[in-house]
């Protein structure tokens, strides 16, 4: 099964599918909303296989984002996909964490030249990578990414050529991974709109929590609205994750039944993350893998089953 956002345009939907959707469009009437619709659909046209960025996202923040894109990454370098971390958060806590792990080795690191100084100066963006460990490096940030925004709306660019400066940087690496996780803030800017376009692939994180369903909503509505009507965004969803707060609380169920209500069970995760005082920890620590560990092997085996559906998800060998 594959999952997309709709756009009404594309050439290879049914004509009665493309009818019924203008009329929920133009009408209002959808439940999913007036701005968005997500389908459950097989197609040969969709993106499959390898060298595929993603970034897992929800419009509010502290759904997990930055620890399940930092874990899947490293679950996915330990089954053998080459895998690179972008953290494009001015925040840097995906940086700090992945710094924090390599550490753990005694190597000193520093992060120049910034991915900001890196996309200004039309540099290739391999100066910037770190390794990490086999198969899974970073491209770190740092605060001065707060500017992006700024600078690349200053520049005599077209609105298109301002929303889509990153994915033409990614370019020249894209080729090199399989994965590519580009990591975000919440918050909706002109640099969330060049990393939602570099993508091809979104992860949306739901925690259950009335307000991440209600951010999950709002967020696929902006991504329609902004980015696939107006600069037509080749941007697939590939499922909502679950990330749940309290494991099977009467709220967490609550809130499960509803995501599946709205978009379908179908386009939900079949695997789901649980709260953990392991991953907390890994802030403080870095990512600890240590096999003679049961709560090590308790979290990774989590993240090890989502990275083995993303992976099916994508039809990857």
């Amino acid at each position: 099964m594959w999952y997309t956002v709709y756009k009404y345009n594309f050439s290879f939907i049914i004509k009665v599918l493309r009818k019924l959707v203008f009329f929920v469009y133009f009408t209002q009437c959808s439940v999913y909303s007036m701005m968005y619709v997500v389908l459950n659909m097989k197609s040969t046209k969709m993106k499959r296989g390898k060298n595929m960025i993603i970034s897992c996202a929800n419009e509010k923040g502290g759904t997990g984002k930055t620890s399940t894109t930092a874990l899947l990454g490293w679950e996915l370098a330990s089954l053998g996909h080459s895998t690179l971390l972008v953290d494009c958060d001015p925040q840097s806590n995906l940086t700090d964490l992945m710094i924090k792990t390599k550490s753990q080795e005694n190597t000193e690191i520093t992060i120049d030249p910034s991915l900001f100084a890196l996309l200004i100066n039309h540099r290739d963006l391999k100066e910037g990578i770190i390794r990490i460990k086999d198969n899974l490096s970073l491209l770190p940030v740092a605060s001065d990414m707060n500017l992006f925004s700024r600078w690349v709306d200053k520049q005599e660019l077209t609105e298109k050529e301002k929303v889509t400066y990153l994915k033409e940087a990614l370019g020249s690496i894209k080729k090199d991974y399989d994965f590519i996780f580009l990591d975000v803030s919440p918050t909706m800017s002109l640099t969330n709109d060049n990393v939602f376009m570099a993508c091809d692939w979104l992860i949306i994180m739901l925690q259950t929590q009335q307000r991440s369903l209600l951010g999950a909503k709002s967020f696929l509505e902006y991504l329609q609205t902004n980015l696939i009507n107006m600069f037509d965004s080749k941007v697939d969803v590939l499922g909502i994750l679950p990330v749940l707060t309290k494991g099977q609380s009467k709220i967490d169920n609550s809130v499960l039944k509803s995501a599946i209500s709205e978009f379908g069970e179908n386009n939900l995760f079949t695997n789901v993350i649980t709260a953990m005082e392991r991953v907390k920890r890994f802030d403080l620590t870095g990512i600890t893998e240590d096999h003679k560990n049961v709560w090590d092997k308790a979290t990774h085996s989590v993240y090890t089953a989502v990275a083995k559906e993303l992976v099916n998800r994508l039809g990857v060998k």
